[in-house]
């Protein structure tokens, strides 16, 4: 896979903290990153602030990137970055404030991480506060601690709240791979697993790594919601890249993947999966009917499946702008 995911070199003190850097960023040092983007009014302009966690066995980091102007696709045109690294002996940088300008305009970014709970997850659970702040408005604020920051900041809250526009981590796992996530503002957290297993089967399989036969054995996946199996995969040889949609209570959820690099690079290589909810008033019979409407599989990189998909915004009136984005790093 070729595609170009962004990662912030967030843990080596040879790279830039922050910047949209190779896959080999995230795969270095094994780190975990969690990055969520959201789209708010800063400086008189829409523009979108990204959110980005990340952990490895010495520490965490969270870096917060205002961008420049919107433009076509979610991209801007420049950014600014606040880096902070939560090592255990800098106890100084757990609280603070950075200034940065905008054109023209003045924005914080305050956070007070001295307490925050992780319970072994890349962002933290609970006990802290990250705040964006222009024009005496917060225009973002994360956390539970919201009372701490509004007395911190001495600011109200904006007019117009943000939005949530994506979320993407990086998972490693060897055969399982699980994340928690929301598919609305107002809704649980749902635990996603997604597992990979090989079958005893009468078909050859050819295995481009080198290039034997691996005789009787057929890869499928397994993609489970709070436990329930909701998209199984036979074949996964050749049904490699696709998509279904399925139901949770009275929301649609496409599911789309690509597992290409997974069985047929050689190396350590991501599968990239898709969560896009369809939000819809119309109640649902089952909560784990899904229904197949197959992408190409054809080889080559997820651009491919970016291209299929055509673009999220604007596709049905029902359609959340809200995706999930999950690239599965598979260590042997």
């Amino acid at each position: 896979m070729q595609d170009s995911i962004g990662i912030p070199a967030c843990f080596s003190s040879a790279d830039k903290f922050g910047d949209g850097g190779p896959a080999g960023a995230v795969t270095r040092s094994g780190q975990c990153v969690y990055m969520s983007i959201y789209r708010t009014r800063i400086a008189d302009q829409c523009r979108l602030i990204t959110i980005t966690w990340c952990k490895n066995s010495m520490l965490h980091g969270l870096s917060v990137s205002v961008g420049g102007l919107e433009g076509g696709g979610g991209e801007t045109s420049s950014s600014h970055t606040c880096k902070i690294e939560l090592k255990p002996w800098y106890f100084w940088r757990k609280q603070g404030t950075k200034r940065f300008m905008v054109d023209g305009k003045t924005v914080d970014i305050y956070w007070d991480l001295k307490a925050a709970k992780f319970h072994g997850e890349t962002e933290p659970t609970s006990e802290y506060y990250v705040a964006v702040v222009c024009d005496e408005e917060i225009v973002l604020l994360l956390g539970d601690l919201k009372k701490d920051a509004y007395r911190k900041t001495g600011c109200r809250p904006a007019l117009i709240d943000p939005i949530l526009v994506s979320k993407k981590e990086h998972i490693f796992g060897k055969k399982k791979f699980t994340t928690k996530a929301k598919f609305h503002d107002k809704g649980r957290n749902h635990e996603i697993s997604i597992e990979c297993k090989n079958k005893q089967g009468n078909s050859v399989v050819m295995n481009n790594n080198n290039g034997d036969c691996l005789n009787g054995v057929e890869p499928e996946m397994e993609i489970r919601i709070d436990g329930h199996l909701v998209i199984h995969v036979k074949h996964l040889q050749w049904k490699f890249r696709g998509n279904e949609s399925i139901h949770l209570s009275k929301m649609r959820i496409e599911v789309y993947w690509d597992v290409h690099d997974w069985l047929f690079s050689p190396g350590l290589k991501h599968a990239l999966f898709i969560f896009k909810p369809i939000m819809s008033s119309l109640s649902l019979s089952s909560s784990s009917s899904s229904s197949t409407t197959p992408l190409s599989s054809q080889t080559g990189s997820s651009g491919s499946l970016m291209e299929a998909l055509g673009g999220f915004s604007g596709s049905t009136s029902s359609s959340s702008e809200f995706c999930l984005f999950l690239y599965a790093w598979k260590v042997e």
